[in-house]
């Protein structure tokens, strides 16, 4: 009886320590916007585990650093929303590559990720050494597309998780898997995330939502 007991309590335990093991990401005064014109800005409305984004024929990036404790996340898992869509379009074409939502994940070795410390996105993203992950609603291509982006050469890629269109889905992606499969090599520090929504080119609309973002062992 007693190792009755003893296997679904350990079990139990176990469960435990693995949920404390996720983090939850929250959207709030941490996250800061990029834009990349005076005149384009998208709105990006943030209320705990939710963000709200709508574009109307801008573009803008929404970014955050990471803490420590959360760099080593190897899964990420979120939930996603689409209540309007821009048109499909080729998303390896510089100028002409709207989509709906892109979630980066921003990749460096540890040393250069404590020079970088101070460093503001576009600083991040044009060091040589880092690695970036962008899980695009977005484009005409194939669902599981590994895409190279126009704007990072060899230290991104675009990896389609759904195509041009209006719906809602739940995703759980393998980071250190994409990481080896993208770029032939092991992921190093896991330093920041991004959202962006792109609607500059068609002068289309967005209206979508990202909740439950979670970072993972």
């Amino acid at each position: 009886m007693r190792h009755l007991i003893l296997v679904p309590a350990l079990a139990l335990a176990l469960g435990i320590s693995a949920a404390a093991k996720a983090s939850f990401v929250q959207f709030g005064d941490q996250w800061q916007e990029q834009r990349f014109s005076l005149f384009s800005s998208n709105d990006f409305g943030l209320s705990g585990e939710t963000l709200q984004v709508g574009s109307d024929g801008t573009v803008s990036l929404l970014w955050t650093k990471l803490p420590a404790e959360t760099q080593s996340a190897r899964t990420a898992a979120w939930s996603w929303r689409v209540k309007r869509t821009v048109p499909a379009t080729d998303l390896t074409r510089k100028g002409g590559d709207d989509r709906n939502l892109s979630l980066y994940f921003v990749f460096l070795p540890e040393e250069t990720a404590r020079r970088m410390e101070g460093s503001d996105i576009l600083d991040l993203l044009d060091e040589p050494k880092v690695r970036v992950l962008m899980y695009v609603w977005g484009g005409n291509h194939e669902t599981g597309s590994v895409l190279p982006t126009p704007y990072l050469g060899k230290r991104g890629r675009t990896i389609v998780l759904r195509p041009a269109e209006t719906g809602e889905a739940s995703e759980r992606v393998n980071l250190a898997a994409d990481h080896l499969a993208a770029f032939g090599e092991e992921a190093a520090i896991l330093v920041g995330l991004a959202v962006s929504a792109d609607s500059d080119d068609t002068g289309t609309n967005i209206d979508a939502t990202i909740k439950g973002l979670q970072l993972l062992p």
